[in-house]
């Protein structure tokens, strides 16, 4: 019999709480994939009383008998995942079940330098992006002058793609270095008597042939025992009748096709693109979650038609701690946009929603929902409209449901959380079209209530 797929994506712009709902049904699968995205991303995970934030590695190893791999959609950078590796064998993680495609491909220290420049020179139009190079990574993959995690074990190949890669950049990496020096001209360095002018002129490493080979092939040696055919394995799980989650970065609204474009990721969040991601086929999904949070937040610019820059905003950034697991900005926070949640339900064809940090609202009197939005023209838009203009301007209406003053972070049965609090999740479940299966009600990971009882394999 084959096995179950399960896709988890995120539901809104990012930051639901994707990586404790990994933590929790991986206990009941035998692999976890992690399918697109770079180190842009964050989950956060606290498991008896302990804190842990992952960027690269899937949220599931902290299972030491699941197999947990970075698939080919990810891009990667070297450092920061040997980071990763380090500090979670500092606290006694066990790595023995990590495994990278070898397909997945690197971000390099010349899309790091492209992606800050990039936004500079945008300005006041910039996107916001982590300056992490992810977008500048994406870019190389798709002109085909991307360097490979299996091109760390060969330094012949290594040296030439690198220098490939970096040949076509050389005119934008020489602009940013006239920058460099008259930023530091401004600020008086190399200036001043004695100074070492040969030091001040010396070339960015960073941007220096034998060294990215060097440091690269460093990287090689210490990864290469995780090194895999990810795509494999994951059909290996599926055919001996296992379950596999495949876990995205990022959320639905960030999509490149059809997120709030240009303010998105770089990659495609959504449930489709574990197929891509993994290397598996559309009929290896069986269910796909979504993860919402119980009010809505985004990092960076871009249309948010529900944000609020009031009191309640304020609560719900210090009660939520909306603060970004990889870059500490704070998040912009609004109430749910039932709108926007029933297009990503949609297009993820959503079989199930979790409902995360449902106790932030505690305190409020009422609570609102955006079920349409008004255009400046007075036009009334029921979906999502595919006309960025329209979204930017549109004005949210709203529906108004009784809030709950009682503190639920001790609920772990639908019985136990207020009337109200349930009465809102039964609107949002409605609104949407599919069923709220989890609801967090607390950071921890047993700070949860499953609607229905916990499912045990999903």
């Amino acid at each position: 019999m084959p096995g179950t797929g399960i896709v988890i994506v995120g539901a809104q712009w990012g930051d639901e709480g994707k990586g404790k709902v990994v933590d929790l049904l991986a206990e009941n699968a035998e692999a976890i994939v992690r399918f697109q995205g770079g180190n842009n991303a964050g989950h956060t995970i606290v498991r008896d009383g302990e804190e842990f934030k992952f960027h690269l590695i899937p949220s599931g190893i902290l299972y030491p008998d699941k197999l947990c791999m970075i698939g080919n959609g990810v891009v990667l950078d070297p450092r920061i995942l040997l980071g990763e590796i380090d500090g979670l064998k500092r606290r006694g993680v066990d790595l023995g079940n990590l495994r990278i495609s070898a397909n997945a491909h690197l971000i390099m220290p010349y899309h790091v330098l492209l992606d800050t420049a990039g936004e500079i020179k945008l300005g006041k139009l910039s996107i916001g992006t982590t300056r992490r190079g992810i977008g500048p990574c994406y870019a190389d993959k798709a002109l085909r002058l991307g360097i490979r995690v299996q091109d760390l074990l060969d330094e012949k190949i290594l040296r030439k793609k690198i220098m490939a890669a970096l040949e076509p950049k050389q005119q934008a990496l020489r602009e940013l270095l006239v920058q460099r020096r008259k930023l530091r001209k401004e600020a008086g360095e190399g200036a001043r008597e004695g100074a070492d002018q040969s030091v001040a002129e010396a070339p960015d490493p960073r941007l220096d042939l034998h060294s990215i080979t060097e440091e690269f092939a460093g990287y090689g040696h210490r990864l290469e025992p995780h090194i895999a055919d990810t795509a494999r394995l994951c059909w290996e799980q599926l055919d001996a009748g296992k379950t596999v989650l495949f876990e995205g970065a990022q959320a639905t609204l960030l999509d490149l096709d059809h997120g709030t474009y240009p303010f998105v990721t770089s990659s495609n969040p959504i449930a489709g693109a574990a197929c891509v991601g993994a290397g598996i086929g559309p009929t290896d999904i069986g269910q796909v979650w979504g993860v919402a949070k119980a009010y809505a937040t985004r990092v960076g610019a871009g249309p948010f038609p529900t944000e609020l820059d009031d009191e309640v905003g304020r609560h719900l950034l210090e009660r939520g701690h909306e603060y970004g697991t990889t870059t500490g900005r704070e998040r912009r926070c609004g109430w749910m946009d039932l709108v926007a949640l029933r297009y990503a339900v949609r297009l993820n064809r959503m079989t199930a929603l979790t409902i995360t940090k449902l106790d932030v609202l505690s305190g409020l009197e009422t609570l609102r929902v955006a079920v349409r939005y008004r255009s400046r023209e007075g036009a009334i838009f029921d979906t999502f409209p595919y006309h960025q203009s329209i979204l930017h301007s549109a004005e949210p209406e709203y529906e108004e449901l009784p809030g709950f003053e009682a503190d639920i972070t001790a609920c772990r049965s639908e019985e136990d959380l207020p009337a109200q609090a349930r009465a809102y999740l039964d609107y949002i479940a409605e609104f949407a079209g599919v069923p709220i299966r989890l609801v967090g009600v607390g950071p921890g990971r047993e700070e949860v209530v499953w609607i229905g009882g916990n499912p045990g394999v999903v």
